[in-house]
């Protein structure tokens, strides 16, 4: 019973918020509070391009004062509403309108400003549904992944997704003349970018509607935009990470490290994305023809990279050489100075190598010594004729 007065009162409530917009938008006194209170209606209508198209024009003409009177009345109607439809509505108006402004937008520091002072609250999503007659928790829980993968997509904000396109198709010419410096330091800002992209797809597998959410429309309109999203996701991920493999080892040990936990945690997450790829197909979100072929990384593949980095020489980041190829973990010994040094006038103490543990790359007979000159591996007898 006290469920159901909550729904009829929650009906009554929105339903006339909508009456009053209509009105004094008849009236003339249109702004852009009633604006959203129309495009937001609490019915099963998908959300009305027009509305956007309507928010956006205004953004452009008025400027500040507009995307601060939006992001006030975005606050208040997001905050205050219990009906899923109109909650659903809001977070679809604020995806449309992201991804419809420059990343260097005003929109989006608007956005961040009145996250920062707790204005809004995308995550954790305080949202209960109380319109709903039956599994009302499907619809809160659907509402609060979404809130949270727009809240995800805040944060990555300074993530250019123009500026990586452009990237993706540099001339191989251009990649081979770059400085090591500088792509090692473009290899820095992969890395820093890829983790995000695998956030945004991990929070993109969490809208998944489930029970009688799956059947609403409303909520299929907004998995056909969470669904073709993640396909630039994954399409810019799958690519940036062909790129940091290929420059994997001539990268500092950390970075080598780092690189192989996303390429390893990347291996699963492809193998849930492709499942949930399927489900949507089932579902029917989006054409069966937009979705991409997920390419899966066999575990092999894995074991057999984890084993060659266990390997590889345990060295830091300043002591590292970005040109030059790790070797495995090695005993310094001093030893005597060699005779055929002193005869050609160039002292030094020679220094022999003990290998530990680990298979040679390059084997010599046993009767001959192996010496090393400058980082270079000399079977003795011939060092008098390398330092001549």
């Amino acid at each position: 019973m006290q469920r159901r007065l909550r729904q009829v009162c929650t009906a009554v409530k929105e339903h006339s918020v909508v009456n009053y917009a209509k009105i004094a938008t008849i009236g003339g006194f249109s702004n852009v509070d009633n604006l959203i209170v129309r495009a937001t209606h609490p019915n099963d209508m998908p959300l009305q391009e027009k509305h956007v198209h309507q928010l956006l024009k205004l953004f452009s003409i008025s400027g500040h004062s507009s995307i601060r009177a939006f992001s006030l009345s975005f606050t208040r109607r997001f905050g205050r509403t219990h009906c899923w439809r109109v909650a659903l509505k809001c977070l679809i108006l604020l995806h449309r309108l992201l991804r419809s402004v420059p990343h260097n937008s005003p929109f989006r520091s608007e956005l961040l400003w009145i996250r920062t002072n707790g204005l809004i609250s995308l995550y954790p999503c305080r949202f209960s549904d109380d319109s709903s007659i039956s599994s009302p928790d499907y619809y809160t829980l659907f509402v609060r992944s979404y809130a949270h993968l727009i809240d995800e997509a805040l944060n990555c904000s300074d993530f250019e997704l123009e500026e990586d396109k452009k990237q993706s198709f540099i001339d191989k010419e251009e990649e081979e003349e770059m400085g090591l410096a500088e792509k090692m330091k473009e290899m820095g800002r992969k890395l820093e970018i890829l983790p995000q992209l695998q956030s945004l797809i991990d929070r993109v597998m969490e809208c998944r509607p489930n029970g009688s959410a799956a059947r609403s429309f409303v909520v299929k309109s907004a998995m056909k935009y969470i669904i073709r999203d993640s396909f630039f996701c994954y399409d810019t991920f799958r690519k940036e990470i062909v790129v940091v493999l290929d420059n994997m080892f001539r990268m500092p040990y950390s970075s080598c490290t780092e690189a192989f936990g996303i390429y390893k945690k990347a291996s699963q997450q492809f193998e849930e994305l492709g499942e949930f790829y399927e489900r949507c197909k089932e579902l029917g979100f989006c054409g069966y023809y937009e979705y991409p072929l997920i390419e899966r990384i066999p575990f092999l593949q894995i074991q057999a990279l984890e084993s060659f980095l266990n390997g590889m020489w345990q060295f830091t980041d300043d002591s590292s050489s970005y040109g030059s190829s790790p070797l495995p973990e090695t005993e310094v010994v001093s030893s005597e100075k060699d005779e055929n040094e002193n005869e050609s006038g160039k002292g030094g103490d020679v220094k022999r190598i003990i290998v530990d543990d680990f298979e040679p790359l390059i084997k010599f007979d046993d009767d001959d010594d192996v010496v090393v000159d400058d980082g270079h591996l000399l079977k003795k007898k011939n060092v008098e004729n390398y330092k001549t």
